[in-house]
């Protein structure tokens, strides 16, 4: 399928591994001109030369920075799609979790996405045509113990997305979020097998995700997703295909997500 996406310029941040790159690859096949965003250079240029895109780096949580990455991506042109993925977190108990670690939070997960909306939102506007997609997260909706400051941030997102939407009405720009259940990233897969043998899970990859998907995050399809499919999501929601979907969540986690 054609997602008349050819032309359209893009800027995808924290795309320099895991579900950005996997977005960055997407919408490069689409014929979107991509502007790969990290902290790290030589990863950076790596998928960037790889995809045939530009890149920029600075950490988004500083004003400064925000303001350095705009100045670099505006300087060749507005940009008709933001995709706004960069963010961290690192488990932890509720009282292990400090105020500290709280507004550290809020500031990587929730700022950082406002920071480059206020900057590139302008822009955009003149183009009667635009996308504002923010990747959310399934924990943003059903809620567990570990990292509340990640999922309230997260939440949060979901709900930036859809004032967004309302503040953008009649615009040409939409707004929408998609949240991922558990992906099967690089770091992730990491994780798994160093587990394995604690919690017995075999050694064969298969029985080792199938255990771990037992146990800690069921779903419906019985294995953790690929930053492919979540990509996959974002490319339609970044066509013109998607004109009539704005304010929207969707879920791209096999059926984690209990819950409408």
């Amino acid at each position: 399928m054609d997602l008349k996406l050819n032309g359209k310029r893009a800027l995808i941040t924290g795309s320099s591994s895991g579900l950005g790159e996997a977005i960055a690859r997407s919408l490069a096949a689409e014929g979107v001109s991509v502007i790969v965003h990290g902290r790290d250079q030589e990863r950076a240029k790596a998928v960037a030369e790889s995809i045939g895109a530009a890149y920029v780096l600075g950490d988004l949580t500083t004003d400064g920075d925000a303001d350095k990455i705009t100045q670099e991506v505006l300087a060749t042109g507005p940009v008709d799609i933001l995709i706004n993925n960069a963010g961290s977190y690192i488990p932890r108990a509720w009282l292990d979790t400090s105020v500290a670690n709280w507004s550290e939070s809020y500031n990587v997960n929730v700022l950082a996405y406002v920071r480059m909306i206020h900057r590139l939102l302008p822009a955009m506007k003149t183009l009667g045509w635009g996308r504002m997609i923010q990747l959310g997260s399934s924990g943003g909706i059903e809620h567990f113990a570990l990292q509340p400051d990640y999922l309230a941030a997260t939440a949060a997102r979901h709900n930036l997305t859809v004032s967004l939407a309302r503040e953008l009405k009649g615009t040409g720009i939409t707004s929408n979020t998609v949240a991922p259940g558990p992906m099967l990233v690089e770091n992730t897969r990491k994780m798994l097998l160093n587990m394995a043998g604690q919690y017995g899970w075999g050694t064969d990859w298969t029985e080792i995700e199938h255990n771990a998907v037992t146990q800690f995050v069921q779903n419906d399809i019985g294995r953790f997703g690929r930053p492919e499919e979540v990509a996959t999501a974002v490319s339609y929601l970044a066509s013109p295909l998607s004109d009539y979907i704005t304010g929207a969540l969707l879920r791209v986690d096999g059926g984690h997500t209990k819950s409408i």
